[in-house]
């Protein structure tokens, strides 16, 4: 009997402790809404349609609604959001594209929710939570499945920092990014978001490419 009872101890126990998906969702936005800015090395891979692509480079958020993916491979590839519109720019390109930012359909956009006041539960539907190397993987789908998404999975450690994100497309294609080396509310400029022409290449009104 008094092992018994020492197992349903230990189960209660055990089962109290076990985090939810909802508690953790909440720790994430805790996290990010008291966050002002940060940096972090990404590596970003896309696979579908035949394509298996790996990127990597630098990646600068600032709230309120600012962004810069700095790629050193591709090196000089950028993409620029300054709170009111994105460009998108790829070396050897005579133009680089400006999307404003309500308009804005690309895969890197959903981590533009950190960059404002966040409720994951309110951003993704059906949520679920699996632990995975002494973090979590909090998964959903985007609300009104926005851009043909399918599912967006974001790995954080126990902190609620953000890890690792990785979204489906509705047609299978799978991006997902992963982060080292983050600073949070580190120092920005303006000009970290602003994008400069090379000679000779135009900014031109358009969509963001993937």
């Amino acid at each position: 009997m008094k092992k018994l009872l020492l197992l349903l101890a230990l189960t209660v126990t055990a089962t109290a402790q076990t985090p939810t998906a909802p508690a953790i969702a909440h720790k994430v936005d805790a996290h990010y809404n008291h966050l002002q800015s940060l940096t972090a090395r990404f590596t970003e891979r896309y696979q579908g349609m035949g394509i298996d692509r790996t990127e990597s480079g630098t990646l600068t958020l600032r709230k309120p609604g600012r962004m810069r993916w700095a790629y050193d491979a591709p090196s000089g590839k950028l993409f620029v959001l300054d709170g009111r519109s994105a460009i998108s720019y790829t070396p050897g390109d005579a133009q680089a594209q400006r999307t404003p930012a309500r308009q804005l359909d690309d895969l890197r956009s959903p981590l533009r929710f950190l960059l404002g006041h966040t409720e994951l539960s309110k951003e993704l539907d059906g949520l679920t939570l699996t632990l995975v190397n002494g973090g979590y993987t909090l998964s959903g789908t985007p609300k009104g499945s926005q851009q043909g998404l399918h599912s967006i999975a974001l790995t954080v450690d126990p902190s609620g920092q953000i890890q690792a994100m990785r979204i489906e497309q509705t047609d299978g294609a799978t991006t997902s990014f992963t982060f080292t080396a983050i600073h949070e509310n580190i120092p920005t400029t303006d000009s970290d978001f602003t994008f400069t022409p090379p000679a000779g290449v135009t900014i031109i009104n358009g969509t963001a490419p993937i």
